[in-house]
């Protein structure tokens, strides 16, 4: 599925945007099949979409309400569950080390006992958001699993849970996250019909620039470049452009959304338990010149703090062992766009 033309955008040296068919895994196939795509999908750009996922839409459209009644209350109500430390709500700021977005978004624990006590602050019907909070984290918890096995069958190991089980660890310190990033106002109301049909194209040419009648508006980082941590995030957002992945050669690739589906990050945990067979995908959130808000939840599944993070003893370790504790002091203490992995590399390694 063709979606730009590569035209330059944002970012340092020459990182550009290219067209790019997003590859999409149907978790229905045969498995040894599926097994085979998925590794092939983490090496070649960590990233990937899973269709029938088995995820019930209720579960998803759930969800997706609970988030939309909390980001549509006053600010003085939202706060009431922040600050964000890490965990809570969060407007702009990204983390503690300076990192800003055009964004608020809720952060919470994955659990049920967590999960309901911040339902307290964050819903005026609290029993109802951590019951579908949970039912929305349970299902998703259980498609990372998934994935999880047949990534260990494509890679012919033995033991198929090796990394399954440490996400269904009961002491595992997986999180979600809503982000909401609200509209642009649009400049003129007579042009508001220009604008949304604007929205569907990616870098329009002049001429089309021309035809709309509009100019192009430098687009506003919605979340800067950045890996995730953990071992799979898996996303699910609206129907509401935004979301870039970085390709091994420097490429911005702009990812079409797909509201009914899941897209599958790779995380740096993974690359480290892969001995960086898999890569850890880097992206970014733009805001597109959208007149639509968008809304992207994720599950970051992670293990316990305790849980160490190795591959299996090879010739040539890339990295040295470390525990997810050890890794997370670092994730906190560096700029959102930083290399983790770089501080638990071996030093035989260049």
């Amino acid at each position: 599925m063709v979606v730009a033309t590569p035209t330059p955008l944002l970012r340092r040296g020459n990182k550009k945007t290219s067209a790019f068919g997003v590859s999409t895994i149907d978790l229905s196939e045969d498995k040894s099949i599926v097994s085979e795509m998925i590794v092939k999908a983490c090496e070649e750009y960590g990233f990937f979409k899973v269709v029938n996922h088995g995820v019930p839409k209720k579960v998803i459209a759930r969800m997706e309400r609970e988030a939309v009644d909390f980001f549509s209350c006053p600010v003085s109500e939202k706060q009431r569950a922040g600050p964000a430390t890490p965990f809570g709500y969060g407007c702009k700021n990204i983390g503690f080390n300076g990192d800003k977005g055009d964004l608020e978004y809720i952060l919470l624990e994955a659990n049920p006992l967590s999960l309901s006590q911040c339902a307290k602050t964050i819903s005026n019907d609290p029993s109802t958001f951590s019951s579908v909070t949970n039912d929305y984290v349970s299902a998703v918890r259980k498609l990372s699993c998934d994935i999880l096995e047949l990534v260990a069958e494509g890679l012919w190991v033995d033991d198929k849970s090796i990394f399954s089980k440490l996400i269904s660890d009961s002491q595992n310190d997986s999180c979600f996250r809503v982000n909401h990033y609200p509209p642009f106002i649009a400049p003129n109301n007579h042009h508001h019909h220009h604008h949304e049909e604007y929205n569907n194209h990616w870098d329009p040419s002049e001429l089309e620039e021309e035809r709309l009648h509009i100019s192009p508006i430098i687009p506003s980082v919605g979340f800067g470049e950045h890996t995730d941590p953990q071992i799979l995030t898996i996303l699910r957002s609206n129907d509401v452009s935004g979301l870039q992945i970085c390709s091994h050669d420097g490429f911005w690739i702009p990812v079409p959304p797909d509201p009914n589906e899941f897209f599958v990050f790779v995380g740096d945990s993974f690359q480290a338990l892969t001995n960086g067979r898999f890569t850890s995908v880097r992206h970014r959130v733009l805001a597109m010149n959208s007149w639509k808000r968008r809304m992207s939840m994720m599950y970051f599944a992670a293990p316990a703090l305790d849980a160490w993070i190795t591959a299996p003893p090879q010739i040539n370790n890339i990295y040295r062992p470390f525990t997810w504790r050890e890794f997370k002091q670092i994730v906190y203490s560096l700029r959102l766009a930083d290399s983790r992995l770089d501080y638990f590399k071996n030093h035989t390694q260049s």
